[in-house]
């Protein structure tokens, strides 16, 4: 019986809706270190995303303790290589707080969209499902009493970046998540009424 299995029979964590409805962006968490078995079970849940054809165009690469220390060189790698003309001390400063991001949570996940090869598969669409793997990974983050927060942006396109993470012809990174035992109290959330983005088509 694997974890989600034994999740499921034995009523442990939390519905569903009420997991959408209070999960929030964590982006300060301790260093306590995450059972490996949670972890396991985190990306359990991902696996379990919808694909069209069921292509599970997703995999994953796990960094905790010295393991994200290639995430910080990517980082490292990343930033000087945008920034020409600086001096030496100062792009040794700079190099040292990049690297310092890979540390920010006791463990980082980089999702990543492995395109399957099926004809039929869209790169939107295998885009749209590793990401909707990320969704799954949050929530049940969020249901093992962890905070998480899914980081994107400029470096996580940068080649280097793939180059230090390894990712194969035709891979994308779609998020690097962030997780650990929350350190904050999130603020309130703010969502505006659905019946203001909703339309109707009826008979």
């Amino acid at each position: 019986m694997d974890l989600m299995q034994k999740e499921e029979t034995t009523g442990e964590g939390m519905n569903v809706l009420e997991a959408i409805r209070t999960r929030r962006t964590i982006g300060r968490v301790k260093q306590d270190p995450v059972d490996r078995g949670v972890i396991e079970s985190l990306l359990e849940a991902a696996n379990w995303a919808p694909s069209h054809f069921n292509t599970q165009p997703w995999r994953f690469i796990v960094m905790t303790g010295k393991g994200r220390e290639r995430l910080g060189e990517a980082y490292a790698q990343v930033s000087p290589a945008d920034r020409e003309g600086i001096s030496e001390p100062d792009m040794q400063e700079l190099r040292e707080k990049e690297m310092v991001k890979a540390m920010r949570a006791p463990v980082v996940i980089a999702a990543v969209c492995s395109p399957s090869d099926d004809p039929r598969a869209l790169m939107a669409e295998e885009l749209a499902a590793a990401q909707a793997a990320v969704q799954n990974m949050l929530l049940a983050a969020h249901a093992h009493g962890l905070g998480a927060i899914w980081r994107s942006g400029a470096p996580m396109y940068h080649p280097r970046m793939h180059e230090a993470l390894a990712l194969r012809e035709r891979e994308e990174l779609v998020g690097l998540v962030y997780i650990g035992y929350p350190d904050m109290t999130p603020p309130e959330p703010k969502r505006g009424p659905v019946a203001e983005k909703t339309e109707w088509l009826e008979g």
